[in-house]
């Protein structure tokens, strides 16, 4: 059985964009263990290669099922449609990338989804329930590590601040 040249597109695109998502972020990954010595490179980056492969075996596969069916109605999305949302996250993480603006990969091709999900299919394209869902995290998860980081901070200059004042 052949591929459809606008199947095999797809493909292509998706793996261009995997290609991108690991140049714009697969240092973050390794600096620390780099950077602390704690590793020397090549070690770093076979650690870090066996963890990226063993990750979805180990713990599953649940962010990538959210995107592809939870957000937009897939059997709504016509090829097109989808090459359209990769060809817009892509290029969106190379001007980032470009410019040095930090971005993530994963917001980017959720916005190129739903716009082209939108733009091919209306709003019936849209699950509501699972974009809710996902919107609510993308804002509420960066508020709450706010906050987070502020009161263990705090808790923290609590706990220390005789050693502080030991020190002035």
């Amino acid at each position: 059985m052949l591929i459809s040249s606008s199947l095999l597109f797809v493909i292509i695109l998706a793996l261009v964009f995997n290609l991108i998502n690991g140049m714009r972020d697969s240092s973050n990954i390794v600096a620390t263990m780099i950077s602390s010595r704690a590793f020397s490179p090549r070690v770093a980056l076979a650690i870090t290669a066996i963890a990226e492969f063993c990750g979805p075996f180990l713990f599953g596969v649940t962010v990538a099922k959210t995107i592809g069916s939870d957000i937009v109605a897939s059997s709504l999305l016509s090829l097109n449609a989808i090459s359209a949302g990769l060809i817009s996250a892509i290029l969106w993480n190379v001007l980032t990338w470009f410019f040095g603006i930090p971005s993530s990969s994963s917001h980017a091709l959720i916005g190129g989804l739903i716009g082209a999900a939108l733009t091919s299919s209306g709003l019936d394209a849209l699950n509501l329930s699972g974009l809710i869902k996902v919107l609510l995290a993308l804002f509420t998860f960066p508020l709450i590590g706010f906050f987070a980081g502020y009161f263990v901070l705090k808790f923290i200059y609590f706990l220390c601040a005789e050693c502080i004042s030991e020190y002035k």
